[in-house]
């Protein structure tokens, strides 16, 4: 779903209908307890962070594999009440995995899942991050730095041009291998973007120019007027000749 960018990503979410049984993994973006408690009425299995000042009323402690990133496994609680005394509705028996990642900072990944091990908690999650770098890859390959538009089909349009440009550099670049980089390659495409010549003459210089070539003058000398009074004067000087 496209929204704008001051939308919420949980007003799209709660839009949408919930598969039941399904798995929903998840970032911060769609923290409310609310819809996390219709997910699970709907025997949906959700794997979600927690923020950091959330407090967890942990009654049991589980057993973790040694040599891993998992640093702890616990059953517990979310808090039984929110702000203006309001009641948690997701309020049953849940779990937190907590696990350091390469950069050493620590995840709190909630679950409602009791059963799974930690290690395929932590890898549910970790999978969510496909989509990071699939906008990563948008931004840095697809030099999607911004929209042009804001309208829904202005941004599917950007998109899909930026695809195919990007799909017919490599299909280019790997039926011609004069570069092995293809972002070597992309660069050369792009210098030589003007040049009517085949891609396997691009490392190769430039042809001169064409002697019987048109070229354009912008001397002060050369607009129509001036041309128009040399042309009067060479047509003066043969009358005053004959």
């Amino acid at each position: 779903m496209v929204t704008a960018s001051h939308i919420n990503d949980i007003v799209a979410a709660k839009q949408m209908p919930i598969e039941a049984g399904a798995t929903y993994v998840f970032d911060l973006g769609y923290y409310d307890y609310g819809w996390w408690a219709m997910l699970d009425e709907a025997n949906c299995r959700i794997v979600t962070r927690l923020k950091s000042n959330t407090p967890f009323t942990a009654v049991e402690q589980r057993p973790v594999p040694a040599g891993t990133p998992i640093l702890s496994d616990r059953t517990g609680y979310l808090p039984g009440r929110l702000a203006a005394s309001r009641r948690n509705p997701m309020s049953k028996l849940v779990r937190e995995v907590q696990v350091v990642i390469e950069t050493g900072k620590v995840l709190r990944i909630f679950t409602n899942d009791l059963e799974a091990s930690a290690q395929e908690i932590a890898d549910l999650y970790q999978r969510r991050w496909a989509i990071e770098l699939f906008f990563r890859w948008i931004k840095q390959t697809l030099k999607i730095d911004h929209f042009f538009g804001n309208s829904e089909t202005a941004v599917r349009i950007q998109i899909i041009v930026a695809l195919i440009g990007f799909l017919l550099l490599r299909l280019a670049h790997d039926a011609n291998k004069i570069i092995k980089s293809p972002l070597a390659f992309a660069r050369l495409i792009k210098t030589n973007l003007m040049q009517r010549r085949t891609i396997t003459e691009l490392l190769m210089p430039p042809p001169p120019p064409h002697p019987d070539q048109p070229r354009f003058e912008f001397a002060p000398a050369s607009t129509r007027a001036a041309q128009k009074r040399r042309s009067l004067r060479a047509t003066t000087l043969k009358a005053h000749h004959a």
